[in-house]
């Protein structure tokens, strides 16, 4: 591709930016992996917000250590975008009324854009500019206090403003997610929170199924003893129904019929028999948020070529990640999934912000677009010399055949 090509990439890319503000399809675009001066400087959303002087664009800068946003016309940003894309991020994804476009650059400076289509069919207004932030979770309820997480004066404790923001940002992909895969329309849902802990998310999606009039049956595995006591007592105390605590691990966990899975910072394979029983039980919503990723990185025989870069333990580490987690997403595609793996948020205990979301399809894929996937697997076992991926002996011989 010549820089020509490249630059009327681009171009094409932001003018669809601009006709989606003018037409009122837009929900935001955000730009990613920043390689600019700006040493600070992360990423940039860019959203539709209304203001007296009519519709404009808000910039929200988001730095290390803090956040800035400035408001700016269309004519004044569409220039700032061609000096920001391609020199500076290298990363776009744009979100409209019923599509989103991931643009991706190359390190030779190819631009990749992958296009689909989303379930938001929706009449959009732009944000008001002095509305209250929106939150997922009501600040005021009663499981917060529960937790530690409200103050007595009924305030977000400044130790655990970082665990409010995390709450929220779970139950936004969530709300997402049952959109997505239609479960919104359920009147009850079955939802399993694998590796549940102190219950903070668990307590919030059981909050959350109430305030918008789902009847949850909630439960949170944990596998200490002492955690699924304390958080049966705390959901015995604030009398909410539909949760409940049980004792184990997903590995031996039996279940069926579930709606939702999730398991979130589940170590090395673990995570892939969360997977594997999200699968098996037939959920139509599977999140996961990876841990520790032990099984490949010793089997990788990466190619000479790469030896330079790899010579670093760090470079290793996330290339052993990405090769893992990109296999599981495709073998999520192959069993009937949608799936996105994107930043989540840094969590509280942990620098993993990585999140799996895979999101039952509505229509089988045909065998030949299976295989293609299962293809493309056994590709890349065979290029870093893999001989075993957890989750594909989990999903059974025919896979493995398929794939070896």
């Amino acid at each position: 591709m010549t820089q020509a090509d490249t630059s009327a990439e681009l171009s094409d890319f932001i003018q669809q930016f601009c006709t989606a503000f003018e037409q009122n399809q837009l929900l935001r675009l955000v730009l990613s992996r920043y390689e600019g001066p700006q040493t600070e400087l992360q990423r940039l959303q860019i959203r539709p917000i209304l203001l007296k002087t009519g519709t404009q664009l808000s910039v929200l800068f988001e730095n290390k250590t803090f956040d800035q946003t400035k408001n700016l016309s269309l004519p004044a940003l569409q220039p700032l975008l061609s000096e920001w894309l391609g020199p500076q991020f290298k990363a776009a994804l744009l979100e409209t009324n019923g599509a989103e476009i991931q643009l991706t650059m190359s390190k030779k400076g190819k631009v990749l854009l992958n296009k689909r289509k989303t379930n938001v069919q929706q009449d959009l207004l732009p944000q008001q500019h002095n509305r209250e932030k929106q939150r997922w979770i009501d600040p005021q309820a009663p499981f917060l206090r529960e937790l530690g997480i409200n103050g007595s004066d009924g305030q977000i404790a400044p130790t655990m403003q970082k665990k409010w923001k995390q709450i929220n940002k779970f139950i936004e992909i969530f709300a997402r997610a049952l959109k997505e895969s239609g479960l919104v329309q359920r009147p009850a849902l079955q939802v399993a929170d694998f590796g549940s802990g102190k219950a903070y998310l668990t307590f919030a999606i059981a909050h959350y199924l109430q305030q918008v009039g789902i009847q949850g049956a909630v439960i949170g595995v944990e596998l200490r003893q002492s955690l699924v006591d304390l958080c049966n007592t705390t959901a015995a105390r604030l009398n909410q129904r539909g949760i409940r605590f049980e004792q184990g691990d997903v590995q031996h966990y039996q279940s069926t019929g579930l709606d939702v899975m999730i398991a979130l910072h589940a170590c090395d394979t673990a995570t892939d028999h969360a997977i594997h029983m999200g699968i098996r039980a037939g959920a139509a919503v599977i999140m996961c948020s990876p841990c520790c990723h032990k099984q490949i990185r010793p089997q990788m025989h990466s190619p000479a070529v790469l030896t330079p870069l790899l010579q670093h333990g760090i470079h290793l580490g996330q290339e052993a990640e990405m090769l893992t987690d990109g296999i599981r997403a495709l073998l999520l595609e192959a069993h009937g999934y949608d799936t996105q793996v994107f930043e989540f948020i840094a969590l509280e205990h942990t620098s993993k912000n990585k999140m799996i979301l895979a999101i039952k399809r509505q229509t089988p894929w045909s065998a030949a677009s299976q295989q293609a996937v299962l293809a493309q697997v056994s590709a890349l076992k065979q290029f870093y010399g893999v001989s075993e991926h957890c989750l594909e002996s989990l999903l059974g011989p025919a896979v493995s055949a398929s794939t070896s």
